[in-house]
Order: C-alpha cells, then sequence, then structure tokens
C-alpha cells in the first residue's frame, strides 16, 4: 500500500479563510530553552475550518449533524478527481465543466468528487488566492447532490457561497448530506492514476464540532 498526501501544512500565520482569525503557532516549551531532560510543545491556535478540513451539516445547516454524528467510514470512498487547472480567478465550476471531465456514464453515487483547480498551488495570502478562486456554482452542487455524490472536494479553503454549502450539506431526502474537504493539494503525480481512486480524509475525533482538521490521503494498493 502506498499512500499520496493531498494535505496542505499547517504553521504560524500560515494562509487561512480572510473571515476567520489568523493562525497562530506558538513554542512554548522547548529542548533549546528548558534543556534535554526539558520537552518540546507547540500551543496552536486557530478555527476548526482551518487548512486542510472537513465541513459537517452543522457548519451551515441548524440542527445539523456534527463531526461526531457522522461514521468515519462516510470521510472514505472512491474518487474521481475532476482536473480544471488553468481555470481562470472568480469562475465558476459549471455542471457543463464537471461533465466533461468526469469519465463518461462513471457511477456518481457515494463517490467523491474532487475539484483540482489549480489554486492548491498558488497557497498564499494574496488577493488572488484570498479572494478570487474558483467556486462550485450552484447549479453544480445541486446537479451533485442529484446524483447522490458521498462528498466533493476542492483545492482551496472554500467550495463555494453559503448557498452552496447548504445545498450540499443540507441535501433532503433520499438524498443523503453531501460532505465537503476544503483546501486540498494535488501533487501532479494523481493526474495519471486512473479513475476511480480510494480517497480518505480522516477528521479529528471532535466532539459536537462543526468541522475540524484532516489528512486527506489517495490509497494506492
Amino acid at each position: 500500500m502506498r499512500l499520496i498526501d493531498l494535505s496542505q501544512p499547517l504553521f504560524d500565520a500560515c494562509p487561512n479563510c480572510p473571515a476567520h482569525p489568523g493562525v497562530k503557532i506558538e513554542v512554548v516549551a522547548s529542548h533549546a530553552r528548558d534543556g534535554a531532560e526539558g520537552w518540546h510543545l507547540e500551543h496552536l491556535s486557530f478555527t476548526s475550518h482551518t487548512g486542510s478540513h472537513v465541513d459537517a451539516p452543522l457548519h451551515k445547516i441548524q440542527s445539523g449533524r456534527s463531526l461526531d454524528d457522522i461514521p468515519l467510514e462516510r470521510w472514505t470512498g472512491p474518487a474521481y478527481i475532476v482536473d480544471l487547472r488553468g481555470i481562470g480567478a472568480n469562475t465558476a465550476i459549471t455542471v457543463e465543466m464537471l461533465m466533461s471531465r468526469l469519465p463518461k456514464g462513471a457511477p456518481l453515487a457515494d463517490h467523491w468528487v474532487l475539484l483540482a483547480t489549480g489554486f492548491g498551488d498558488k497557497r498564499a495570502a494574496t488577493r488572488e488566492w484570498l479572494h478570487e478562486a474558483p467556486v462550485l456554482s450552484h447549479e453544480a452542487a445541486r446537479w451533485l447532490v442529484e446524483r447522490q455524490v458521498r462528498g466533493v472536494g476542492i483545492d482551496h479553503w472554500s467550495i463555494g457561497d453559503a448557498a452552496t454549502h447548504a445545498t450540499l450539506l443540507g441535501a433532503a431526502a433520499p438524498a443523503p448530506p453531501v460532505l465537503i474537504v476544503e483546501e486540498l493539494h494535488f501533487p501532479e503525480e494523481v493526474f495519471a492514476l486512473a479513475p476511480p481512486v480510494s480517497f480518505a480524509a480522516l477528521p479529528m475525533n471532535l466532539r459536537g464540532h462543526s468541522g475540524g482538521p484532516c489528512r486527506p490521503v489517495l490509497i494506492l494498493p
């Protein structure tokens, strides 16, 4: 078995959603200060939706399921990587874009759809990355819900606006909520893999939370 890491690193003052508090990571104990008999320890301060992270329905849906209400198995499964590299800033990802890049006739029910816009490579505190990234359109979100996908991921801090989140996370029965993974990063080698690929993004065990950090990976034989 081999793992391909799809995560973005967390570090002090790393780029994050501009509406959230800044990321602060402080070394509060170190061997350099306390000697060989001491400890090394960091204090982490950031929102639960920072870096590579998952969104549970509670993130947008009042009385929606929290992170610990969702079985771990739901955060895994077969996935299609949608190659959208080269898409322009401030561009809506449409149904037509998805249909033209997904394998023709591919089953989508209970699969993950991972959107590779290339903005994961642009991660920085720039206007383009912070405010001008491509987003999933409302129509494309509804299209994915109708096909009962298990989840959708993107290589940016947000999949889209409030309406897109509500459409995915608040999908009405019989369609289950569509889970969300944000802040992915796609190394070049993933685009040569035959679809679908085995995906997992296991979140931390946070009680009652709307989301939390995860380590997204592709699992190869």
